[in-house]
């Protein structure tokens, strides 16, 4: 199991390409990692919280003010937990409130206070990926050290094609490995108190 021990938080936004998630959660679980989800409210339109929580086996995350532990701000605990928080389905929302700063919901308060390196997994419109106040968005936070995953080109949920399909569930959970090992794991001497 190549990511046992090894904690990771999927963000999942509001995006047709949400439904995709659920395999990519599950595929981290199999390879052994902790994952814990967060969505935004428009996310769970698309895919209920139950099939995170069967999937990971934790409870998902939904809210700001619905703290798991009430000594826990969770928007700064579970990012200082995790080894890499992926953000998927990524829509030009969520890029663009991050590039922005601007912090209204719980997923872009946890990707702007995360301690943990953040990867974006875009997916959206051919024509919204393709606009320019996005593609300065994507540069922007490219530069200060995000990371993204895709996005691809194919068939996509408008019935267009075009640049903006989410990347394959297989190839996110490689890229999400490759760069968790590129990582070392911090010995467990190193993790206690």
């Amino acid at each position: 199991m190549k990511l046992k021990g090894r904690e990771i938080i999927v963000a999942v936004c509001g995006g047709i390409a949400a439904y995709k998630v659920a395999d990519v959660v599950s595929k981290l679980v199999q390879l052994g990692a902790g994952v814990t989800v967060a969505m935004t409210k428009e996310a769970q339109k698309f895919v209920g919280a139950l099939t995170f929580e069967a999937l990971s086996g934790r409870k998902v995350r939904t809210d700001t003010f619905e703290l798991a532990d009430p000594g826990d701000a969770q928007h700064i605990g579970l990012t200082e937990r995790a080894d890499l928080m992926l953000v998927a389905p990524a829509t030009s929302n969520i890029i663009a409130k991050v590039a922005h700063g601007l912090c209204d919901d719980l997923v872009s308060l946890m990707i702007s206070a995360s301690a943990c390196p953040v990867v974006f997994a875009p997916a959206m419109n051919h024509r919204m990926w393709d606009h320019p106040i996005t593609k300065e968005n994507v540069a922007k936070l490219a530069s200060i050290g995000y990371r993204f995953i895709g996005p691809e080109s194919g068939w996509l949920a408008c019935r267009n094609v075009g640049a903006g399909r989410l990347s394959e569930p297989g190839t996110i959970v490689e890229e999400v490995s490759r760069m968790l090992n590129e990582t070392p794991q911090p010995s467990p001497a190193a993790t206690e108190p």
